[in-house]
């Protein structure tokens, strides 16, 4: 009988054990629960996306207020379309910045969002008309060089 309550407490700590490396999974893959039920579309044009993702997440003032569905080419504009679902709890102004912005050590990259003081908020299909697209390293060290090397 012993032996029994010993295998279910053993049982017990290894199943808590499975649950909390789920958990965490989730937390470090940025899927963590996210309720799309109650959100609406909005949308964002990038001359360069970097390396964001579809459900990468979108933060205003560092609280989650969203995820990004899909990101897309624009033929006619050859721009990327990033497309994101918001949660309808936030309303955002019509004037709001939309910065892709890294985060943490892994540099994770996720939507930034600046309201501005418009009185008139976003509606289902809109899109934010004032963008920063992500900065990218390659560049940043280019301009660097070419800089230096003009100064001398």
């Amino acid at each position: 009988m012993e032996r029994t309550t010993l295998d279910l407490w053993v049982g017990a700590f290894v199943v808590a054990g499975l649950a909390a490396l789920v958990v965490l999974a989730l937390k470090v893959g940025n899927l963590s629960t996210y309720n799309v039920s109650e959100s609406y579309q909005l949308q964002a044009h990038f001359t360069n996306v970097g390396g964001l993702k579809p459900t990468a997440s979108v933060r205003s003032s560092g609280v989650l207020v969203g995820r990004v569905t899909s990101i897309t080419l624009d033929t006619e504009r050859y721009e990327a379309r990033v497309t994101m679902s918001i949660d309808k709890r936030y309303q955002f102004p019509k004037d709001t910045f939309a910065n892709i912005l890294t985060s943490g050590l892994l540099g994770e990259q996720y939507i930034g969002l600046l309201p501005g003081g418009d009185d008139v908020m976003l509606k289902e299909g809109e899109e934010f008309k004032q963008t920063q697209s992500a900065v990218v390293l390659e560049d940043l060290i280019g301009k660097f060089f070419t800089t230096s090397v003009d100064a001398k």
